[in-house]
């Protein structure tokens, strides 16, 4: 009798342990799904509410096609896409009249900004665009030196002929000084040697300097290669520059030098919808959209810009 009560505390002992560790495997399996909600939830939060962004007419063409699949992601938030020049972009996210401010320089240069502003305001490169030197279609040269390129816009030749092209007239087609596309032009291609001052015509966009090529017999510029994509470079011939052509590999590997990086500014940290959407410029999901639109993402250079 005694035995058969020892075996029933004993297993009564066995079942109560049991349902305890039953128990807790329960609870544990309650946090783990508790705990996976709550990562899914940081995971799809969205932000809401609206930005403007405004600068840089080359990366104008990125950064509106890039919305929406942001908007996908995001659908209660609004990205409004202005151009107007990097100097533009730069001075009015300073201001704060805008909450990005595209540019394709960084902020110290050009000298718009002051020194605080400069400090105020904080870098995000979000990818790299390479700018060709481009003629009308009438011009059959194929390739200029850079010391020819700079002696054109220097105004020391001035006919087609003088560097293996057609006996006419050279037609410049430049940017404003708010332009980061000349900054770059500026720096990288004329060694920081400025144009002739009043030399040919002046064009605020990259659009409307694609434009004006089509229709100016004997016209030069510079565009950057996110206007240059086969379907929209009709019209327009792209000029190597030393006998290296404005390629990806050839700017991932350093071998051509008028490129830079594209920068979305904000002034402090970014927040909100703009840091959502600067992620998003420079994300995994974003990268086809960059390469498709004729740029190039930073993870796939093989060396720093300068």
């Amino acid at each position: 009798m005694k035995s058969k009560k020892v075996k029933f505390v004993v297993a009564a002992l066995a079942i109560t342990v049991m349902a305890g560790l039953f128990a807790g495997c329960g609870s544990s399996t309650s946090n783990d799904k508790k705990a996976t909600s709550d990562n899914t939830t940081k995971k799809v939060e969205k932000v809401s509410g609206s930005i403007t962004a405004s600068g840089s007419t080359a990366l104008q063409p990125l950064a509106e096609d890039s919305v929406a699949g942001f908007k996908t992601k995001n659908p209660d938030a609004n990205v409004n896409v202005q151009g107007g020049g990097s100097g533009t972009g730069l001075s009015q996210v300073a201001q704060g009249a805008v909450d990005i401010g595209d540019s394709d320089i960084y902020a110290d240069q050009g000298g718009k900004l002051s020194a605080d502003d400069v400090k105020a305001l904080v870098d995000h490169k979000v990818c790299v665009i390479g700018f060709s030197v481009v003629t009308s279609s009438d011009v059959t040269v194929k390739s200029l030196t850079k010391q020819q390129i700079q002696d054109i816009f220097k105004g020391n030749i001035t006919n087609w002929s003088k560097v293996g092209g057609p006996n006419e007239a050279i037609n410049v087609i430049n940017r404003p000084a708010s332009s980061g596309t000349r900054a770059t032009f500026f720096k990288t291609v004329m060694d920081n040697q400025s144009e002739k001052a009043g030399l040919g015509t002046t064009q605020d966009a990259s659009g409307s300097v694609k434009t004006a090529m089509t229709s100016t017999k004997g016209a030069i510029s510079y565009l950057a290669l996110s206007y240059l994509t086969a379907d929209n470079k009709k019209g327009i011939n792209m000029v190597q520059i030393d006998g290296v052509d404005a390629t990806t590999d050839n700017i991932t590997a350093g071998k051509y030098s008028f490129c830079s990086y594209e920068h979305m500014y904000t002034k402090g940290e970014a927040k909100g919808v703009a840091k959502a959407f600067i992620d998003y410029m420079m994300s995994s999901d974003n990268k086809s959209q960059i390469t498709k639109d004729g740029y190039i993402p930073i993870s796939d250079m093989k060396v720093e810009l300068k």
